[in-house]
Order: structure tokens, then C-alpha cells, then sequence
């Protein structure tokens, strides 16, 4: 499809994507509408790319060496050991993974959206009206607009699904993600406790907590980014019955509380020292939703990342999932001969995707925290046949991007 009209509502990581997808595709106009007016750039903190799928999308064009990150290597399993400062290694998969700032990826995204591209922030989208010859964007200051395409790439609250299947809503997933960043000049000692290329994982009773270097803001420095999963307490005051952005100041006493006493009584000392050196302004929680709509596209609508479909984190296919629905929309878009035609291939290569990650999500958080084994009586062996028969081993940091 060559030429018409292109809305992106939603300005992040995955409508950076889209809207570069759209122009590459050469359409008159792409309009991005992105309802934040502060720097997105200053959001988000840690994620992980397969290198099998960085190489993918380097290749399609929406990634390349020059923008900052750090590789991994390794993931080792580890358990406390009475007083062995570092804890007792159990066995040890591969994770060979690039690791890049949130904030760092998405300012090189939106750097590579040509000058054409109207990228407008403070701009609020209240609903989308799909038609025959298009779809017609309302706004919150009263205006509208019609389009020939309309790409949601609007997250979990996703005014552009609405749109399409009203009753795909996220739901809760039973637990949540504590999240938190600091220098890895703040690592306490010894260095060998935690080597520079590991996704070190720190595993409980009920839960996890992986841990791995990105790079600082923009791309200065290094940092630690850790990521610890378990079931909140059933009294906590937030409620998880939808989804919600739950903004650092927002973390309750008790969610923080029950979080430092579990590192207390099940973490190694190393790594108790690491979450306790971790600044109070760096931590929130993430409450883990998942849905998949029935399809990634209807009528002249289209979602791209958790806008289609949203998968827990333990799957590291996030980011991954979201640039590949922008490169399989580009590819759609530019070798079908109509929009009807363009759509339906999309939704074709990318909804059972969707649909596979979510569900890969789901065993990998039974097995991670819901359904824990006895970790101190695994070695190298029993964590392979575990890990393997948990899905580890079936779509694990994404799936190839069809026709690489």
C-alpha cells in the first residue's frame, strides 16, 4: 500500500516503531498522537532482546549496534546458603540476550521517524470510529480526524482495541513485579559475586528476582536493573482487578515491607545488600496482566505491542513483540495490493503470536512463582528438565520474525 493517511495513537517504543513502519511504507501522512507531555525518554527502566531476534529487526531496519546496551551471557540460578555471601549456584541456562535502558531505545527510536512524521504530545485520543474508507480519531480538545489506517499502539488500556473487541480486557495475573534501578558503581563487594555478562536470578519460596546490567540514562554508565516477582499480601490496599500504571510514590508501605522481608529471610547477603543500596525513588511495582484480542486488526484499525496483546515479563519478549508487529505491519503494507488485503495478512502472521506469548506467560509464571519447586534440591540437571518443562525452551525471548 502506497500513499493515504496514518494515525499512530501512542508516541512509545511500540508507536515509534509504527509510525516509522508507516513511512517507510510511503504514506502522504502519519499522524503520532501521544497523550504524555513530559519526556518520555525519562520512563521505563531495564528490558532484554534475544540477539537471534535483535538480529531480526537489525536487519528490517529498526535496530542497530550504535545504540547503547550490554550483552548477557549467562543466567545463574542461585539459592541462599546459610551464610555464603553470594548464596549456592544450583545450575546455570544460557541468556544471550542484549540488555538496553527503556528510556535510551525509545529516544533512538523516535530519532529515526523522518521529519514528515507529525509527532504530536499532549495530544488525547478518546475513542476511534472505524469505517468503510477509514476510521475517524476523536480527541480530548474536541477535534477529529479521518485516517485510512489507524495503528493503536496505546498500550494496556488501549482506546484503539476498544474500538475493535470491547470485551478484550487485561486481567490480573495473581502477582506482581517489584522493579528497581541503581549504579553499578553502588554493587557492593566482592565483583566476582555477580560478573558483568550474568542475569543473575535469585530464586524463594513462592517467587524470583532476576538482576542484570543496562545501560544508564542516555546511554552514560551502566546500571543494575532487578526485577522480583511474588504474590503481594492479600490485605494490601491496591487493588490489581485491572490494569493501572502505579506510579513510584504510589508503592504502599506493605507492598514494600512484604517485599524486604522476604529478601531478608530467603535472599543470600550479597544479594540483600543490592536491594537495600537500591534509592526508594528508583522502585515501583508492575502489577502482571496479560489478554490477546482475537485478532491484530479490523475494518481500517490495527494494534501493535501491548495494545494486541500483553504477556507477562518473565517470557523477555516485550519489546521484542512490539517491533516485530511494526516490522511484519511494514512488510504487510508494502507488498499487498489493497488495505483490506494488508490488514489481513497482518493479523494473520502476527495474532498467533500474540496468542502463544500470552500463554508461554502464563506456565512461566506458575513455574517461577506460583508453583515453585523445592529450589534447594535442584542442581544443573533438574533445572534443564524444569526449565524445559515450564516452555523455557518454546518461545522464550520471542519467536522468529517471519521471512528472516
Amino acid at each position: 500500500m502506497r500513499g493515504g493517511r496514518v494515525a499512530v495513537v501512542g508516541g512509545s517504543i511500540a508507536g515509534c516503531a509504527a509510525a516509522l513502519a508507516a513511512a517507510r511504507t510511503g504514506a502522504d501522512e502519519v499522524v503520532v498522537f501521544e497523550r504524555a507531555v513530559g519526556r518520555l525518554q525519562d520512563r521505563g527502566v531495564g528490558l532484554a532482546l534475544h540477539n537471534d531476534r535483535y538480529a531480526e529487526l537489525e536487519a528490517a531496519g529498526y535496530l542497530d549496534a550504535g545504540m547503547p546496551w550490554v550483552q548477557l551471557a549467562r543466567r545463574p540460578w542461585v539459592v541462599r546458603e546459610g551464610t555464603v555471601r553470594a548464596g549456592r549456584q544450583i545450575g546455570v541456562l544460557p541468556f544471550p540476550f542484549r540488555s538496553y535502558n527503556w528510556g535510551s531505545l525509545w529516544q533512538e527510536l523516535r530519532n529515526r521517524i523522518p521529519d514528515s512524521v507529525d509527532y504530536r504530545t499532549g495530544a488525547t485520543v478518546t475513542r476511534v470510529v472505524s469505517g468503510t474508507d477509514g476510521a475517524v480519531v476523536h480527541l480530548a480538545d474536541g477535534g477529529e480526524q479521518h485516517f485510512e489506517l489507524v495503528v493503536g499502539a496505546d498500550g494496556y488500556r488501549s482506546v484503539v482495541r476498544a474500538a475493535m473487541f470491547p470485551d478484550a480486557q487485561a486481567r490480573y495475573g495473581g502477582f506482581v513485579a517489584w522493579r528497581g534501578t541503581l549504579p553499578a558503581g553502588r554493587l557492593p563487594s566482592p565483583p566476582e559475586a555477580f560478573p558483568e555478562q550474568d542475569a543473575s536470578t535469585v530464586v524463594f519460596p513462592g517467587g524470583h528476582m532476576i538482576v542484570y546490567r543496562i545501560p544508564g540514562p542516555g546511554g552514560h554508565g551502566t546500571d543494575v536493573n532487578w526485577v522480583f516477582y511474588t504474590s503481594p499480601p492479600a490485605a494490601d490496599g491496591l487493588r490489581f482487578g485491572g490494569p493501572t500504571n502505579v506510579h513510584p510514590r504510589a508503592m504502599t508501605s506493605e507492598l514494600s515491607e512484604h517485599q524486604l522481608g522476604l529478601v531478608n529471610e530467603h535472599f543470600p547477603p550479597y544479594w540483600q545488600e543490592v536491594i537495600h543500596l537500591t534509592p526508594a525513588g528508583t522502585r515501583f511495582v508492575q502489577p502482571m496482566y496479560d489478554m490477546a484480542t482475537p485478532h491484530y486488526a479490523r475494518g481500517r484499525l490495527a494494534v501493535v505491542g501491548d495494545a494486541a496483546s500483553i504477556a507477562r515479563p518473565p517470557t523477555g519478549s516485550g519489546a521484542i513483540k512490539a517491533l516485530q508487529d511494526a516490522a511484519a505491519l511494514e512488510r504487510a503494507l508494502d507488498t499487498a495490493g489493497s488495505w483490506a488485503e494488508a490488514l489481513h495478512s497482518y493479523d494473520a502472521e502476527r495474532a498467533p503470536v500474540g496468542r502463544s506469548t500470552v500463554e508461554l506467560g502464563r506456565s512461566l509464571g506458575r513455574a517461577q512463582v506460583q508453583e515453585t519447586p523445592d529450589w534447594a534440591a535442584m542442581d544443573q540437571q533438574a533445572v534443564e528438565r524444569w526449565w524445559q518443562a515450564a516452555g523455557g525452551g518454546n518461545g522464550f525471548g520471542g519467536r522468529a520474525l517471519r521471512g528472516r
